[in-house]
């Protein structure tokens, strides 16, 4: 067990691993919340452990089970984003297979935060009955509105929308490593949510209203046993761009060794021009690379993003996509000139730049698919849906 303490709320709490677990007495869907991933945002922890405390007495009426989750003890109880790397950018597919080999009594920092979540998650995963949902509570460096990040699957884009909050989708070819992308490629509903700037004292009432919100959503709890209106109408009100999707474009990453500096004032959302001064990199000032709205400038010491780049993508598209990703078009593509299964199991082609010019990323994103590149003349490209587990949401969202 640890304290957390928040200064702007003037409030600790003490935790463990499991913040709360509630056991409704009706059959139901298993919701996760993680808080504290970053231990220098712990706002989403603390509202966690207060609906755990006001949701126990009335377990009679809940369907289901609920989790809440300790994020990193080791950077919470120090108050900082981490204490060797960052937690949230550790979820590759090598470091899985470690985890998978089982626990070294060696582990420390990070590595042993991560194998505990790890055996946590999968503990639930095999006792618990589906749907489940997974959400990461966050806030952010700079002055920012409440949004939803999602890695783009259907399944995400359908849940996450009901939230009166701008989505932000595409972070998964970008960031390499987060949980919540590791959870959503084993097929389940899992997005994160940013409450608003870490210091802020309406970022603790953002993170019940969404906590409570998700529940409602997910069908854990009945609208009228929550101040479900409230909490709607307190999200909503938080931006004139409520219902607006936007996609990343731009990643400014920040290596080793060097100093970044992000130039003040910028704000989440922000519209900047092509050319504008950002940052400086030691001591090379940074561009804007095209014109569009800034995303997450980076105001804290620890970080590699330095910030990203995002442009608002039209509903037609989205409508668009969701028509082609369950047609066959996509299973075309290894017949075209240019493009190759990645490998025997056949969960991710290899396309060559110089051959398929005409792969463009936003036909990709269209089809489904998210890319990266694996040098500068070929991207891996995989199916966001392939891992999908639509079939058991189905029956609980058709009710």
């Amino acid at each position: 067990m640890i304290k957390v303490h928040n200064k702007v709320l003037n409030r600790t709490v003490e935790v463990g691993r499991i913040i709360a677990k509630i056991e409704g007495e009706k059959p139901g869907p298993t919701v996760v919340f993680f808080g504290g991933i970053h231990g220098n945002e712990n706002t989403g922890l603390l509202a966690l452990h207060q609906v755990g405390e006001e949701l126990s007495p009335i377990r009679a009426n809940i369907k289901g089970n609920i989790y809440a989750i300790s994020g990193n003890l080791c950077a919470l109880e120090k108050g900082t984003r981490f204490c060797a790397e960052d937690l949230n950018r550790i979820w590759t597919s090598d470091a899985i297979k470690d985890l998978q080999n089982g626990f070294d009594n060696q582990l420390i920092n990070e590595k042993k935060e991560q194998y505990e979540i790890y055996k946590t998650i999968h503990d639930i995963i095999e006792e618990e009955e589906g749907p489940f949902y997974f959400m990461d509570l966050h806030t952010t460096s700079s002055e920012s509105i409440p949004f939803v990040i999602v890695n783009d699957s259907l399944l995400n884009r359908r849940f996450a929308e009901q939230f009166p909050v701008p989505m932000i989708l595409g972070v998964e070819e970008y960031l390499e490593g987060p949980i919540l992308s590791y959870i959503n490629e084993m097929g389940y509903v899992s997005f994160g949510y940013e409450a608003g700037q870490h210091d802020d004292p309406a970022a603790f009432q953002n993170q019940l209203a969404f906590i409570y919100l998700s529940l409602a959503f997910a069908g854990s709890v009945d609208k009228e046993l929550i101040e479900y209106y409230h909490y709607y109408e307190q999200l909503a009100k938080t931006s004139a761009t409520s219902r607006d999707i936007f996609e990343i474009s731009f990643r400014f990453e920040i290596k080793d060794g060097q100093e970044f500096q992000m130039k003040p004032g910028f704000v989440n959302f922000q519209k900047v021009k092509k050319g504008q001064e950002m940052a400086t990199l030691s001591g090379k000032t940074i561009l804007a690379s095209n014109s569009g709205r800034v995303f997450m400038p980076l105001y804290q010491n620890q970080g590699k993003e330095g910030f990203f780049e995002i442009k608002k993508v039209h509903p037609f598209f989205l409508r668009l996509s969701a028509v082609l990703r369950k047609t066959k078009l996509a299973h075309l593509l290894p017949f075209l000139p240019g493009i190759r299964w990645k490998s025997a199991e056949h969960d991710a082609m290899v396309v060559n730049l110089n051959v398929a010019r005409f792969l463009a990323k936003p036909f990709l994103h269209l089809l489904g698919y998210r890319s990266k590149h694996l040098d500068k003349n070929h991207l891996v490209i995989k199916n966001r849906e392939a891992a999908s587990k639509a079939d058991e949401y189905q029956t609980e969202w058709n009710k």
